[in-house]
């Protein structure tokens, strides 16, 4: 068979797994999330940036216990609107296959991340633990300068996800930007294993 060819049908059947009418969520009953990994990936002048993020254990599971220490500085105010471009890609067979966006998850462009914040914690309420006990904003705008999160530890609990991204390999890029400039860009590398 042509390696063109190939290379189509393992592309087709990885985007048929992802797109096809049975989409669903499921409950995840658990999961283990390993490998992970990240860097920053804007121009060296991009004024975000993530400084430092430590996780642990490895695997980190799904219910289960989360160790997390995390520094980062911006030098300007991150003010809404904020726009956030995700691109999530899931080996399949060896080669990388950009997911589509689908019910708000995969490689999707939201056009205010600190709206989506105020939906997940609305306005007028606490930031959880531990942001509250160290200050730290969970509401746009963020003021320029820097953010420490001290070694603190989280409950990460059962989870819904969709079908396709219980189990496998994912690249996943984040860029925020705002008025048509980049003001941070993040990649992230990790595996999904789930029952």
């Amino acid at each position: 068979m042509d390696k063109r060819v190939a290379v189509t049908v393992l592309v087709a059947a990885a985007l048929a797994q992802v797109s096809c009418g049975s989409f669903g969520w499921k409950k995840v009953r658990s999961a283990q999330v390993s490998g992970f990994d990240w860097k920053n990936c804007g121009p060296p002048d991009v004024p975000a940036v993530l400084k430092t993020l430590t996780m642990s254990p490895d695997p980190i599971p799904i219910p289960g216990d989360l160790t997390a220490s995390a520094s980062g500085s911006t030098a300007v105010e991150l003010s809404a609107p904020l726009s956030l471009n995700v691109t999530l890609e899931k080996e399949v067979a060896g080669f990388w296959v950009k997911v589509p966006c689908l019910d708000e998850v995969g490689s999707c462009h939201y056009q205010d991340a600190c709206d989506i914040l105020s939906q997940l914690i609305p306005p007028g309420q606490d930031c959880p633990e531990p942001l509250h006990t160290y200050g730290l904003p969970c509401h746009c705008p963020f003021k320029a300068g820097s953010y420490t999160l001290p070694q603190s530890d989280f409950y990460l609990p059962n989870v819904d996800l969709p079908y396709w991204l219980t189990n496998g390999d994912y690249r996943i890029q984040g860029v925020l930007g705002s008025q048509g400039k980049e003001l941070g860009c993040l990649k992230v590398t990790l595996s999904i294993h789930s029952d």
